[in-house]
């Protein structure tokens, strides 16, 4: 009798815990993440004239009505930064920004966008004229070494 009352309690137990595995379908209940991505492209030769370009994608899909995207720029020595601007919607998933700098050096642009909860701030270093010794310094030791460390921000 023992030996049948501790056989059936381990079947029981069995029975319990193959109730609790997991859905087959458990990842879909979870929030999916469907990141922003910009794509920002700078006139060839920075005059101002030009306009720069932010192409916006997530899932794939071009971003045509995104939640902002603002534009900051500023120079690298820090004698000049402009405050954040909203950039103009363009359609079809594109943007532009237009700003007129006259002084030569390494600016930095900063995109501040969002769309559906995903909130992203790529920076892009640019030229305008002729770049001092110290601005070209600057950008190479931005660049990144080949040493596999890919750290990344966000």
């Amino acid at each position: 009798m023992k030996n049948r009352t501790k056989y059936i309690g381990l079947i029981l137990i069995c029975m319990m815990l193959g109730a609790c595995s997991p859905k087959e379908d458990a990842a879909g209940l979870y929030r999916q993440e469907s990141p922003l991505q910009a794509d920002i492209t700078m006139p060839e030769a920075f005059s101002g004239s030009e306009p720069i370009k932010i192409a916006l994608t997530q899932n794939s899909q071009s971003v045509d009505d995104a939640d902002f995207v603002h534009v900051e720029i500023w120079k690298g020595d820090g004698s000049f930064h402009d405050q954040m601007e909203e950039a103009d919607n363009a359609g079809d998933g594109n943007y532009t920004f237009s700003k007129k700098l006259t002084e030569d050096g390494l600016y930095y642009i900063k995109v501040h966008a969002a769309n559906n909860g995903s909130t992203i701030m790529p920076t892009l270093p640019f030229a305008v004229g002729e770049l001092s010794k110290a601005d070209v310094e600057a950008l190479n030791a931005q660049t990144p070494d080949d040493s596999g460390n890919h750290d990344s921000h966000h």
